[in-house]
């Protein structure tokens, strides 16, 4: 079956930088966009970044825009997150979701994906 697995979460402090990496496991389709979401206490998921499969086409929410970067390796059946100039604010359980229907867009909402890997957790202290 298909797995995702985040790694790379922890404290730091703001201003600082983290990087969050997603491996990706059991798929059976190809062609699919990979998103990166996050959740904060009390809140509802919301879109972080997603990427296509070409890697050509890259979306990020207006939070985060200029700060984060979303990439992958189709190679290592990996994608990643790197995150600058973190604000508090940007606290969150960080949960990346592959979307197996084909296309060339990467979707900006959470119905748009279906496999979801448990999350990481970001805390960034002020």
């Amino acid at each position: 079956q298909v797995q995702l697995a985040e790694s790379g979460g922890g404290l730091v402090q703001a201003g600082g930088s983290l990087a969050l990496s997603c491996t990706i496991s059991g798929v059976t389709f190809s062609n699919y966009a990979l998103g990166w979401f996050r959740q904060a206490p009390g809140k509802e998921r919301e879109f972080v970044a997603g990427i296509t499969w070409s890697g050509s086409s890259k979306y990020y929410a207006d939070s985060v825009k200029g700060r984060f970067t979303i990439s992958r390796d189709n190679s290592k059946r990996m994608v990643y997150l790197q995150m600058n100039s973190l604000k508090p604010e940007d606290t969150a359980v960080y949960y990346c979701a592959a979307d197996s229907e084909p296309g060339v867009v990467a979707c900006t909402y959470v119905a748009g994906y279906d496999y979801w890997g448990q999350g990481t957790q970001v805390t960034v202290s002020s």
